[in-house]
């Protein structure tokens, strides 16, 4: 049984190759709408709901995206995530409005989730988001569903039938986690804030992740451990800020050029000709 099981999740995750091209043009896409203000949302509902929160609540603290630039849109509810909200799935005029609530606009990016691809909640969502002029991104497992054919971006993962009939929280959810995955980090990529593989916008929020930080530091800037924690200290925890700084750069002028740069390490360590 559990082999089986097995089995299935593998094919969930091959089937993303497939998408790979339409994950890539949806990052770029993101990437280039959300600019300064732009927020990232997610729709669904039940088990699709459920990945959306799960994925969004982790940018805050490891790529240090703003909190308030993050949209849940839970069918039934913050709720519903904890407890099955039966029927506000079909809810269509529901997953309209709140598009309406949350004053989605020309600068979001909204990701709507739907195993079946046909949610009312959740393709309602969608389209009221793209009459919004948002870039819209639908994940499915249907071919040729609502969900899809509504969404500018649309993400096909054909994971076939559930072992367990019905069970999309086993093959479909596992495939649209790996497509979040793929889309959140990619967005987070493009927009400067990773370097070289490395999560240099976390937030070093314990003992553990301030030791990681300084390690960080020390690697991009090649200095010692020494250096890096005196530029970390001095950089108030900001590690992009203290590798500059570990480079030598004072700290008014790191900022600067850091805020010129939009944040992009690379492209201030470029300008520090570095």
């Amino acid at each position: 049984m559990v082999e089986a099981m097995w089995d299935g999740q593998m094919s969930a995750v091959a089937s993303v190759r497939a998408a790979l091209p339409t994950i890539s043009a949806a990052v770029d896409a993101a990437a280039a709408r959300l600019g300064d203000t732009g927020r990232i949302a997610y729709v669904g509902a039940g088990t699709s709901g459920r990945l959306g929160v799960q994925d969004g609540s982790e940018l805050p603290p490891t790529f240090s995206w703003p909190f308030e630039r993050v949209v849940f849109q839970m069918a039934g509810g913050p709720g519903a995530l904890l407890r099955s909200a039966e029927g506000a799935e079909d809810d269509a005029a529901a997953g309209a409005r709140e598009i309406d609530g949350h004053a989605i606009g020309a600068a979001d990016v909204v990701i709507g989730l739907a195993a079946s691809g046909g949610t009312p909640y959740t393709v309602a969502a969608i389209t009221r988001a793209r009459e919004r002029r948002a870039v819209t991104i639908g994940i499915a497992s249907n071919p040729g569903s609502a969900l899809l054919r509504a969404a500018e971006h649309a993400i096909l993962t054909e994971t076939g039938p559930e072992i367990v009939a019905g069970s999309t929280r086993m093959k479909a959810g596992t495939a649209h986690k790996v497509v979040l995955n793929l889309l959140s980090t990619g967005i987070m990529v493009r927009l400067g804030r990773v370097y070289g593989g490395i999560m240099v916008d976390m937030t070093p929020s314990n003992a553990k992740l301030k030791v990681r930080a300084v390690g960080i530091v020390a690697h991009i800037a090649q200095c010692t451990s020494d250096q890096a924690q005196a530029a970390f200290d001095a950089a108030d925890g900001g590690i992009k800020l203290a590798v500059l700084m570990a480079r030598g750069v004072d700290k008014t002028t790191a900022m600067q050029r850091l805020a010129a740069a939009k944040g992009h390490l690379r492209r201030a360590l470029e300008a520090t000709g570095s």
